[in-house]
């Protein structure tokens, strides 16, 4: 793998990957970045990289749905291996505006095969990154496996699922080199402020209310980016190839729970308005349609089998994101305001 192509790269995760590809491992090649900068996307995200990586990093705007742009930047960057990222990825904006969904999480990966398929001979890796939501809502108990039948339940999952099964096909079809990892919830450094972590730390910081939906009780397993990153970097290199792989923290916890452990350590590090806890700013709204009740990821098979395991628990990962929004002010009052996307117009049009 010389040269890597990496949809989505100025996104949370993609961005945290390259990060850790070009920062942290021996990875000798070269990383191509495609990001079309639609909201969630801030080149920001990946300030100082390309002078830190001695010409191994090139980021290229483009829409992993425009098949002229992308068979250039194959041929132009000799591109041999990919990791999949670029999606449109918020459930609460599948449901207002489905059609972007279907457009990139479905057109844009199929595009990427049939491109995939057309370098054949050169292609080592095709890894796709997906999502736990595609396999809908689970019960007060068990896990998701590798084998869990997929029940997708917004236009979110739906169009990742969707994604999916093209990707498996291609390699059932055509033999195309590929891995698929589930992961669950994702936080950390640089995720856009409208998920819940970065929205409750910033609303909790500011004194403002603090939204939970429905009741609270909602269970997600969440997972430390860079832990996230270590499993999929672990997939490609050691992976076998057609294989699905899920990527857990185990680490499973109430939305209420998580909210209240945010305002805990906020008012640890900083005192809040007249000393009053910041848990008082909990707020209960309308559920939102299709709201899965519980998911948690069985990520057995990546740990006996490519022994990967996480570095974080949940309360070490919650502090080192907390104190990273904190100490990133600047970073956070542009994406807040909608500066960065001022920036983007003017350097890319």
């Amino acid at each position: 793998m010389k040269n890597m192509l990496v949809t989505g790269g100025c996104g949370f995760i993609g961005s945290n990957f390259i990060r850790y590809l070009l920062e942290e491992t021996n990875y000798p090649g070269r990383v191509a970045n495609v990001d079309q900068l639609t909201y969630a996307g801030n080149p920001e995200n990946l300030s100082g990289i390309e002078k830190g990586s001695s010409g191994r990093y090139v980021f290229i705007k483009a829409d992993i749905c425009d098949q002229e742009i992308m068979a250039q930047i194959f041929d132009d960057y000799e591109i041999d291996s990919i990791c999949h990222f670029a999606a449109e990825s918020h459930v609460d904006r599948s449901i207002v505006s489905p059609d972007a969904f279907i457009q990139t999480n479905i057109v844009g990966t199929f595009n990427l095969l049939e491109l995939a398929r057309t370098h054949q001979e050169r292609l080592q890796r095709f890894h796709h990154i997906s999502t736990d939501e595609v396999f809908g809502s689970l019960g007060k108990e068990g896990f998701f496996t590798e084998e869990t039948r997929y029940q997708p339940n917004s236009p979110y999952s739906a169009s990742k699922a969707g994604s999916d099964h093209l990707v498996r096909a291609y390699h059932q079809t055509y033999g195309l080199p590929i891995t698929i990892s589930n992961c669950s919830n994702n936080y950390g450094p640089y995720q856009f402020p409208e998920k819940l972590i970065p929205l409750v730390i910033l609303n909790a910081f500011e004194g403002k209310p603090l939204p939970v939906y429905g009741d609270g009780r909602h269970v997600r397993d969440w997972l430390y980016v860079r832990d996230h990153c270590t499993g999929i970097w672990t997939i490609m290199r050691h992976g076998k190839r057609g294989e699905t792989y899920n990527i857990g923290g185990n680490n499973e916890m109430e939305n209420i729970t998580v909210v209240e452990m945010i305002c805990d350590i906020l008012d640890e590090l900083h005192t809040g308005a007249e000393n009053r806890s910041r848990r008082e700013l909990i707020t209960f709204v309308k559920d939102r349609p299709g709201h899965d009740r519980r998911y948690a990821i069985d990520s057995t098979k990546l740990r006996q089998e490519l022994s990967w395991r996480p570095e974080e628990s949940f309360e070490s990962g919650l502090r080192k994101t907390i104190e990273w929004y904190l100490g990133h002010q600047a970073w956070v009052d542009r994406v807040k305001s909608g500066e960065y996307q001022s920036w983007i117009k003017e350097h890319y049009g």
